[in-house]
């Protein structure tokens, strides 16, 4: 596991070397009933010795609470060790899954999957896998009592690890099968629910129900063949633990009626054996939580390995100058681009109005300018830095965007509005009363506190479009973009947002405002007319809206004398 994962665990070496170190005492305390067995059979009894049964009673119950002690320690070290991964991890990878969730479109579930490799650390299978280099510990035991009987222990325990092997070679396939049908689905789910309100309003239950469903008899299908395959070969794993036991229980009596072992012999080499055995049973037992933890952790280190966003630097307060030089832009597995050619440049202060028809490219444009996403070709530049490769956070203070689908995050209006981060309460109500939405807010229950919902869904969409415009002027920002600003709201909210774009140039805010509306077209100076993601017009908003004299072979085609 090369990379951040590999030297994350590297550094928790220590816990690890711990845990091994816990395992050893576990190990040698679990032969403390064997070694009393013993003592019973062979001292106690043949003696009578009361004392010193109490003696090696006592010396029982201290090594017993000892092994209880260093097996919760060694529970407690991958607790600790699970909680330093996810520490270690966690940011990193929700930075990158939404830095390529924004490039590609795709929402890989790493965060979950950290959870799956961290919570099968605190399971019964991690413990088994830190049990199994110290099985020989067993294995010497048995040899001890005799070499037959050691001889037998061994042969049981390869031959169990073989049928650990079959197990994976048998299920793997098949839980990995499963594993992806259940990805699908619940991914399939998770954007369902989200579009609750379309499903419901327009008869597509039944439909998704339907689709749903065969999504689903997939993941059972896979996940069925793979537990009843888990299921034949734990129960033949089991019998022949069982009868593996038994065999030696029998082995041990023969040899007791021929006097080359006492009878204490064949109890205590039935324990030793189960005691070889158990963290392989485990391990097969809870081998489809070992596959996804190990599935989850090559997904993890898979992703880690995806070359990070080029350290930058934080750079002065721009200027607000605008470059947009030659962008072209494909979407991933699609050959036509969907912007190609763009070039404008924007002063500060200036006021562009980006139209066109629907699918013009509107939208992508409004994401490259705001480093969202990566132009193929091309750059776009705010004072002649590439605002993609600029750090994000230095560059968002600087930046306000409202997209097309306006999403508020779960919390208060306050937090939402001052961007989850450290904004003051003046900055956060200066930015309400400048999107003019303070008034609204105060009106609420609970005023600037108002728990806005997941997604802001106690919100109507006019007040979350406002609320996402006050978000976007927080702090003053030099670049401005909004992507259809209007479309939910009403003569309030259209009022306010057209104060803003005249107050724009005054503030020094260069601003660019995505719209099918009209009325926006009267605060703007510049208008750009987009048609499949090529500027087809670029002109100052009075040029642009002039009439157009008619052309003489139009006025001819017009006119019924001319002939």
């Amino acid at each position: 596991m090369p990379g951040l994962l590999r030297r994350t665990l590297r550094d928790c070496r220590a816990h690890i070397v711990a845990a091994s170190i816990f395992s050893l005492g576990i190990n040698f305390l679990y032969l403390t009933p064997t070694i009393y067995m013993l003592q019973v059979y062979n001292r106690v009894i043949s003696s009578g010795s009361i004392a010193t049964l109490i003696m090696i009673s006592v010396a029982t119950v201290a090594a017993l609470v000892t092994l209880s002690i260093l097996e919760a320690l060694r529970n407690h070290l991958l607790v600790r060790l699970g909680n330093h991964l996810d520490a270690t991890l966690s940011e990193e990878l929700l930075q990158r899954q939404v830095e390529i969730t924004n490039r590609v479109g795709e929402r890989p579930g790493v965060v979950r999957d950290l959870d799956v490799f961290r919570g099968f650390l605190t399971q019964t299978g991690a413990a088994a896998i830190f049990d199994l280099p110290w099985l020989p510990i067993y294995l010497l035991a048995c040899f001890l009592l005799h070499p037959v009987l050691g001889i037998v222990a061994t042969a049981s325990m390869v031959f169990m690890l073989i049928l650990a092997v079959a197990n994976e070679y048998v299920t793997a396939t098949y839980l990995r099968k499963s594993e992806e049908a259940a990805r699908r689905n619940y991914t399939f789910t998770d954007a369902s629910l989200r579009n609750t309100e379309v499903i419901q309003a327009m008869g597509m239950l039944p439909a998704f129900l339907r689709r749903w469903s065969d999504s689903r008899y997939e993941m059972l299908r896979q996940q069925t063949r793979a537990s009843e395959l888990g299921a034949y070969l734990q129960g033949m794993i089991r019998f022949f633990r069982l009868g593996l036991q038994s065999a030696i229980i029998g082995l041990g009596a023969w040899m007791t009626i021929n006097g080359e072992v006492t009878a204490g012999v064949i109890y205590a080499a039935a324990i030793l054996l189960a005691r070889t055995l158990s963290p392989i049973e485990q391990l097969v037992g809870g081998w489809r939580s070992f596959v996804g933890a190990r599935a989850a952790a090559r997904r993890i280190d898979e992703f880690l390995t995806l070359p990070p966003p080029a350290d930058a630097i934080q750079l002065p307060t721009p200027q607000g100058l605008l470059s947009v030089e030659g962008v072209t832009y494909f979407a991933p597995g699609v050959v036509k681009p969907i912007l190609h050619g763009v070039s404008f440049t924007l002063r500060p202060g200036e006021r562009l109005a980006v139209i066109g028809p629907s699918g013009a490219g509107k939208s992508t444009l409004a994401r490259l300018i705001v480093g969202v996403w990566q132009a193929r070709q091309g750059t776009v530049r705010l004072d002649s830095a590439d605002v993609y490769s600029w750090d994000r956070a230095d560059f968002g203070r600087h930046v306000g965007y409202l997209p097309q689908e306006v999403e508020l995050f779960e919390g208060s209006i306050k937090d939402n509005i001052g961007r989850f981060g450290d904004a003051t309460p003046e900055q956060i109500i200066a930015a309400a009363m400048r999107a003019g939405v303070h008034d609204m807010i105060l009106r609420m229950p609970d005023g600037y506190e108002t728990e806005v919902g997941s997604g802001g869904a106690v919100l109507s969409g006019g007040t979350r479009q406002r609320i996402g415009l006050a978000r976007a002027l927080l702090g003053n920002p030099r670049l401005l973009v909004l992507d259809e600003p209007n479309s939910n709201l009403d003569s309030d909210g259209e009022r306010a947002l057209m104060a803003v774009l005249n107050d724009a140039p005054a503030q020094g805010m260069t601003s660019i405002v995505i719209s099918h509306r009209a009325g926006v077209l009267a605060a703007v100076d510049t208008i750009l007319f987009l048609r499949d993601g090529v500027v087809e017009k670029l002109a100052p908003r009075a040029e642009f809206l002039a009439p157009q004299p008619a052309s003489p072979m139009r006025i001819a085609s017009t006119n019924p004398g001319a002939a």
